[in-house]
């Protein structure tokens, strides 16, 4: 596959039709994503279900929870191999990297069959290479996505286009989660060891390979691009933060605090995926189904989040927005940790569902203005690289998540603990944040 194959006949903006949805190109391209983020959820909500222990008679029966070793494997490459992505994308047409990452995908997730049935073998070490694979597939693929919108289409369709983004990626997301847990429910006896059940788990990977294919094949829709600077030399500098944004971040304390409340969110968000697979299977008990869709519920409380938040924001620069936001996090955090002793969790399965979504509504009201900010901040001739600086920066943050994930499973065992306390420990993080954080302004930036 070689280059004249993948990028002949380059197409411009300017040749397109005038509704994103009416361009073969960006059909070619919803599609594609929307089945890849569709696949990473599956994927990996399976492999976090397999995680967590399984629970005998109160107790737990298998070794420690793995959800923060899965949480780091998966974000190690966005944090080391992220400035090289970006490099990629620019220095070779967009499309390019799109269809050969979507290629790596299916050999991906085929190595993901043969782990799977590898595991009463060689335990997680097999699915830990295939998950750091994923990641590593995800990074390369990020930067062709984000970047090839402006190149497919015309200015007056990139809003119309990213809201089609946001909305495909949300239902992949939904639909991916609560997959996993009727999958893993479907094949496998919640009393079988983790090992096995995963053995069993191998008719999720032959899922994901199928829409990996479909995926690929719907890539070779998008038209052709031209490399945005081909004559690119790569540096050292794509290993590490571009001293021009380092300089930049020591010049402009606002935008530095930004990325430091945007690293806090993604701390969090890390934290919540875990928590609440954790809280809902071995306290409250659920299946591996309902636990998935109580995951999912988070994103859809991002999702009606977002739309608020736009809609309050409209005229304004969003200090209220983040502040409710900021709050809110805090708030809904503070309310899920809560358990009575002798009576188990405060809200339950039923109270917990309108939780969630409020905490993910919550999540949006807090990380959308401060991603606004961080992306209208930086001079025009930095912001690329900033956007770069903060992808990388916030994968940091959700390794970060992981490892105090591990530590904080260590002492609730240890004490004794409902899982709910989490939920404590991550509004005791947040909460410096929303006391003393406040957004600086974009007006004139």
């Amino acid at each position: 596959m070689n280059e004249s194959t993948l990028d002949k006949d380059v197409a411009t903006p300017a040749e397109e039709p005038a509704h994103p949805l009416t361009n073969s190109s960006f059909v070619g391209f919803i599609t594609t994503q929307l089945l890849g983020a569709f696949n990473d959820n599956l994927f990996k909500q399976l492999l976090l279900l397999l995680a967590i222990p399984a629970v005998v008679a109160g107790a737990q029966a298998e070794g420690p929870d793995l959800q923060g070793v899965a949480t780091i494997v998966f974000g190690i490459p966005f944090v080391l191999f992220g400035g090289i992505a970006g490099y990629f994308a620019d220095r070779y047409s967009k499309r390019r990297v799109i269809v050969l990452s979507k290629v790596a995908e299916i050999i991906v997730m085929m190595l993901g069959l043969l782990a799977f049935l590898a595991a009463p073998s060689i335990g997680f070490n097999g699915l830990w290479i295939v998950l750091f694979l994923m990641g590593l597939q995800s990074t390369f693929f990020g930067p062709g996505k984000y970047g090839i919108l402006p190149e497919m289409l015309g200015p007056n369709q990139l809003a119309r286009a990213n809201g089609i983004v946001l909305m495909t990626t949300f239902i992949a997301i939904i639909f991916g989660t609560s997959l996993a847990g009727w999958l893993k429910d479907l094949v496998v006896d919640p009393d079988v060891p983790r090992f096995l059940a995963a053995q069993k788990l191998w008719i999720g990977s032959v899922v994901c390979i199928v829409v990996a294919v479909i995926g690929t094949a719907a890539s070779f829709l998008v038209h052709p691009v031209e490399p945005a600077a081909p004559k690119l030399k790569f540096t050292a500098e794509y290993l590490f933060v571009p001293k021009a944004i380092l300089s930049l971040l020591r010049a402009d304390r606002a935008l530095l605090l930004a990325l430091g409340a945007s690293c806090a969110f993604w701390l969090i968000a890390g934290l919540t995926i875990q928590s609440v697979n954790s809280l809902c299977k071995v306290q409250l008990g659920l299946s591996d189904t309902r636990t998935s869709i109580m995951v999912a519920l988070i994103s859809i409380g991002i999702a009606l989040g977002g739309a608020a938040a736009g809609w309050l924001s409209r005229g304004g620069d969003g200090h209220v927005v983040i502040r409710i936001g900021m709050w809110g996090v805090v708030v809904w955090c503070a309310v899920l940790s809560i358990s009575i002793p002798g009576r188990g969790h405060l809200l339950g399965f039923y109270g917990t569902m309108p939780a969630l979504v409020l905490l993910g509504a919550a999540a949006a009201f807090f990380a959308i203005p401060i991603q606004v900010f961080l992306q209208a901040r930086p001079p025009d001739e930095l912001k690329g690289r900033m956007i770069a600086v903060m992808n990388q920066t916030n994968f940091v943050a959700i390794v970060f998540s992981g490892l105090f994930y591990m530590a904080m499973d260590g002492l609730i065992t240890s004490m004794n603990w409902p899982r709910s306390a989490l939920f404590a420990a991550m509004a005791t993080l947040f909460l410096p944040v929303a006391i003393f954080y406040r957004m600086e302004s974009t007006e004139g930036v």
